[in-house]
């Protein structure tokens, strides 16, 4: 897959996430304080998903899946901290500092 194939791709996702987003706020699923963290875990659950179709056919000069797969989970959890941010201003920077300790930890443990 051609990388404007899948900038073209994450661009309709993103759409779709968007619509998604919508509609359960709309349903009355979610609030429309939780359309954004709703928003930006779909979009690291997207970017994880990328990362995986960029492990099947890496290119030369391109952005390494590890660190798209650091970009997905940093979302997901700056989603996450915004969501329990309601319960208190605690949780948030619990899940900030979880997400940062388990990148830190899977960064030292990768091997090249």
């Amino acid at each position: 897959m051609s990388d404007s194939d899948r900038q073209l791709l994450s661009f309709g996702v993103f759409l779709l996430i968007i619509v998604l987003g919508i509609v359960l706020a709309l349903a009355g699923l979610i609030t429309w304080n939780l359309f954004v963290p709703v928003v930006l875990i779909l979009c690291g659950c997207w970017a994880i998903a990328l990362a995986g179709i960029r492990a099947s056919n890496p290119q030369k000069y391109e952005r390494g899946t590890y660190s798209t797969i650091g970009i997905g989970f940093a979302l997901i959890a700056l989603g996450g901290a915004w969501y329990v941010s309601r319960f208190g201003w605690l949780y948030s920077l619990i899940v900030i500092l979880l997400a940062v300790a388990v990148l830190a930890i899977t960064a030292a443990l990768r091997k090249k």
